[in-house]
């Protein structure tokens, strides 16, 4: 039989040894991810062992990052030409990529009355400020000005622009009142199967480009089993029931 000071030593390593069978991993999150990403993540680590440490931003902002040596495992963007560009200059995984999301556009107010599911009020140009995101660091704010594009209302709405670094601040400009409405992810808004709050206009989807969001395993994550197991979690059937609750559509 052991003795109580060894027994104490035994069970301590134990613990240790269960506790080096699972990894961290570093993840860098496009912004409009952020909602579904903090729902997947405690499924993930439960299901997995492994823990999830992640970043939310804009992709232009992180691709900065990235190009700069941060130790991020896993990037999720908010479009696929930024994932292809590092996958070309050697900054990934071979092979490594893939759509996890095609993303909606959505022109919301936070006043239950202000939209009426069409682009009638955004036509109407009755208010002060309209928010997008960073047009050259986010892909939902480059969506936001081809719809503007189409719509002739480019120049009518300049000096309406409120900017968001990110589409999450984009998000709060109009959930705080500094502007009346603005072009957000239909993900922030959305939950369920049904808006969250407020009122919207889904904008068609003929009126921009596809929002395809590639992930990759970036080389900082190449021999992390952490980043693989989310990347395979990512693939499959519980994370894609969270993903479509929040309004994205799967590849």
């Amino acid at each position: 039989m052991l003795k109580p000071l060894k027994r104490s030593l035994f069970a301590l390593g134990l613990i240790f040894t269960s506790g080096a069978m699972a990894d961290e991993v570093k993840v860098a999150v496009a912004a409009n991810f952020t909602a579904p990403m903090q729902a997947i993540a405690p499924a993930f680590e439960k299901a997995t062992g492994h823990r999830l440490v992640a970043s939310f931003g804009a992709t232009g902002q992180f691709y900065a990052q990235i190009k700069n040596g941060a130790p991020f495992d896993v990037f999720f963007s908010a479009d696929d030409t930024t994932p292809t560009k590092l996958e070309k200059e050697g900054d990934s995984v071979p092979g490594s990529r893939f759509t996890y999301a095609i993303g909606s556009l959505v022109l919301w107010s936070a006043d239950a009355g202000y939209l009426d599911g069409t682009d009638a009020a955004l036509k109407a140009g009755q208010f002060k400020h309209l928010s997008i995101a960073n047009p050259k660091a986010a892909p939902y704010g480059l969506a936001a000005t081809q719809v503007l594009d189409k719509l002739g209302l480019s120049e009518a709405v300049k000096g309406k622009l409120v900017e968001g670094q990110n589409i999450t601040q984009a998000h709060q400009f109009v959930s705080t009142g500094n502007a009346e409405l603005g072009f957000v992810a239909l993900s922030q808004v959305y939950q369920d199967g049904k808006l969250s709050s407020g009122s919207a206009w889904i904008v068609p989807e003929a009126m921009y480009d596809p929002i395809r969001q590639d992930a990759l395993i970036l080389k900082p994550g190449a021999n992390n089993p952490a980043a693989t197991a989310l990347v395979e979690y990512l693939k499959g059937p519980e994370a894609a029931k969270v993903i479509e609750s929040f309004g994205y559509k799967l590849p």
